[in-house]
């Protein structure tokens, strides 16, 4: 559904890890869902996903008898029992053996971590023990679990609380009724997070609905919190029928808080200063100063330091209460803007050491947000294209083209020079786009023809002309940077055969990413590139947010740029293996060095635009056996 093309079955098993064999089992599998449709399109070239694919997704929880089905199922009647479940009895309620749920309560177990709970196992009886607020983020676990995409969907949440939960079809309504409820007390709303809030508030109806309210904190609560708390018990009554008590008012409003981004924009700077730790804005200070000299990028404004604080700020209350807030655009930031996402992870990985918070990937992307948002406002004007317009003067009809190129195409293209000739010395036109009425004496990518009058036609190729122009520029600039980067002696074809007790030091309980990190790193460190310290710093940097950027490719390295000189050591899994939450087939470690800084930036984001489409992966992975053929492969893919 991400991808909306054509994808072999050989293509998506390596995505997956399986057989093709088993892929053309789960479409079937798949299609059965939608009796009356189809989820997945077959044809020559593939899958791909049919008009019916989002509702195959909402029916998924029917699938009562899948193993995470079954799992969720479970926890929910430990946590609906107070006294605890037997377990010969639920076996037989799922139609399994008891040795069967005896596996699924050890998943449980894995499931606990970090919630402070317990399952306790006495006789045929199994508990869980633990507060009130642990068994509710065990609940927000399970939510998110359902929510695939980190987005906010209804239709999961009843799935987590069960068909029976309280106000199910009641929570639309009620988020709308926030979000203008916040906005009439002059706050700033963040969307993404709000839904995440009612996520909460949905758990703490249903829990409050058994009687199972949380007690009331001895801590005096701020205006701001009263006026939200007021709000949501309001809202409460009038959507759910639910009273809620002190205790949730409280846990509420202080989630509601830290998801309000900022005051209004309208509110002076000083008002935002006043709600800040200055232990907290003075980190982040110092965090981004750190960031812009070490990544070269503009973000040291006041404004964005004083929202970024305010966030951070937040983010330790939400880390108090372990209750993260998921972000919807986390794979696309990673694999769009993996520049961006880098600076993130720098900074949130310093902010972590000041500061003490941990943080989950999807935090680390609202961070992305931030710098991300400020860098489009700071984007220089010399990124965008020159262009000539050539249009025979008749009247002021080359007034009124120019002016519609410019309102129209006016953020993609500067128009520098306007030819009103008929015979026009087309060699002498320099520019990086000629957007001409006339036919010009040969043909080129950058010259576009149009229409006196501008179509949306014309605006369409143009804007298509320049995407070729950027993205040739950068693959050639990466080109060049590539062919001096790139080592013989640091290629390796197969990692997927990788040996765990191989002299690499990784050792059997070493994870995926680990070993390849350190069998590759050794080449370098062979070579005298980087040393032992290096290797131990791109794992630590793997640990912090996972470095696949793409379905296909992890570039692991390491934040410092402390190599002797800039080198890529490759290695090429076929089948995949399996990387951070997902599989990659392509794994480079990069090792950059002071003197190489800017060059960051260019390798950085052009190779992981390059492995972002899946058929340049796949005649990589499957023709480079050895390093001359990748690189000739590589080399190939980026000239197009």
């Amino acid at each position: 559904m991400r991808d909306g093309e054509w994808a072999t079955a050989a293509t998506l098993a390596d995505a997956l890890g399986v057989t093709p064999r088993s892929i053309r089992s789960y479409v079937t599998a798949l299609n059965a869902r939608v009796p009356t449709g189809a989820a997945v399109e077959s044809g020559p070239q593939g899958y791909r996903a049919d008009v019916d694919a989002s509702t195959a997704l909402r029916v998924s929880g029917t699938d009562a008898g899948t193993p995470r089905a079954r799992l969720h199922t479970l926890v929910r009647a430990l946590l609906d029992e107070p006294e605890g479940i037997d377990v010969f009895e639920t076996a037989e309620s799922l139609h399994v053996s008891a040795a069967t749920l005896d596996a699924d309560l050890a998943r449980v177990r894995g499931l606990l971590g970090g919630t402070e709970l317990t399952l306790e196992r006495s006789a045929s009886r199994a508990r869980l023990r633990g507060s009130e607020m642990a068994q509710r983020r065990l609940l927000s676990r399970l939510a998110h679990d359902e929510m695939d995409a980190g987005s906010f969907d209804l239709l999961a949440l009843r799935r987590t609380l069960g068909e029976d939960s309280v106000g199910a079809a009641a929570f639309g309504p009620f988020k709308t009724d926030l979000v203008a409820e916040l906005g009439t007390l002059g706050y700033f709303v963040n969307e993404i997070g709000i839904g995440d809030v009612v996520m909460h508030i949905a758990i703490a109806a249903d829990r409050v609905s058994q009687d199972r309210g949380l007690e009331s904190g001895a801590i005096d609560a701020r205006p701001a919190q009263q006026e939200v708390a007021a709000i949501i018990a309001r809202l409460a009554r009038r959507h759910l029928g639910i009273e809620l008590g002190q205790g949730d008012l409280q846990h509420l409003a202080t989630l509601v808080l830290t998801r309000v981004v900022a005051p209004g924009n309208d509110a002076p700077v000083d008002h935002a200063r006043s709600r800040l730790d200055p232990e907290v804005e003075a980190a982040v200070r110092e965090v981004v100063e750190t960031a812009a000299g070490e990544f070269l990028v503009d973000i040291v404004y006041e404004d964005f330091i004083l929202r970024l604080a305010l966030h951070v700020q937040n983010l330790q209350h939400r880390a108090r209460e372990q209750a993260w807030s998921r972000n919807p655009l986390t794979r696309s930031l990673k694999s769009t803007y993996p520049m961006i996402f880098e600076v993130a992870v720098f900074i949130a990985s310093r902010l972590q050491e000041r500061l003490g918070i941990p943080l989950p990937d999807d935090e680390i992307a609202y961070i992305a947000m931030h710098v991300g948002g400020r860098l489009e406002r700071s984007r220089r004007a010399d990124q965008l294209l020159t262009a000539t317009i050539v249009c025979p003067g008749y009247y002021d009809l080359h007034e009124l083209l120019r002016s519609s190129v410019d309102r129209s195409l006016g953020q993609a293209i500067e128009v520098v020079g306007v030819e009103t000739r008929v015979d026009p010395d087309w060699g002498s036109i320099d520019t990086d786009l000629v957007l001409t009425t006339i036919d010009p004496d040969e043909p080129a990518d950058r010259i576009v023809k149009i229409q006196p009058f501008l179509t949306g036609a014309d605006i369409e190729r143009v804007q298509a002309a320049a995407g070729r122009i950027r993205r040739a520029r950068r693959l050639a600039r990466l080109r060049a940077e590539l062919e001096r980067y790139f080592d013989a002696s640091a290629f390796v074809h197969g990692l997927d055969h990788l040996d765990p007790s191989a002299s690499d030091r990784s050792g059997p309980a070493a994870t995926s990413e680990e070993r390849v990190i350190r069998h590759l790193g050794s080449r370098l460190v062979a070579s005298g590139v980087i040393d032992d310290d290096y290797v131990e710093r791109a794992i630590h940097r793997e640990q912090l947010s996972s470095t696949a950027f793409t379905d296909a490719l992890a570039v692991p390295h390491a934040l410092e740029m402390t190599a002797t000189r800039t080198a890529i050591a490759i290695g090429i899994a076929d089948p995949s293996i399996p990387w951070g939450g997902g599989r990659v087939q392509v794994v480079a470690l990069v090792a950059f060095s002071e003197t190489d800084r800017e060059a960051f930036q260019t390798v950085f984001e052009q190779f992981v635009e390059v492995f972002s489409e899946r058929e340049s992966v796949q005649r990589i992975v499957r023709r480079a056996t050895d390093f001359s053929g990748f690189l000739d492969e590589l080399v190939a893919v980026i000239d197009g």
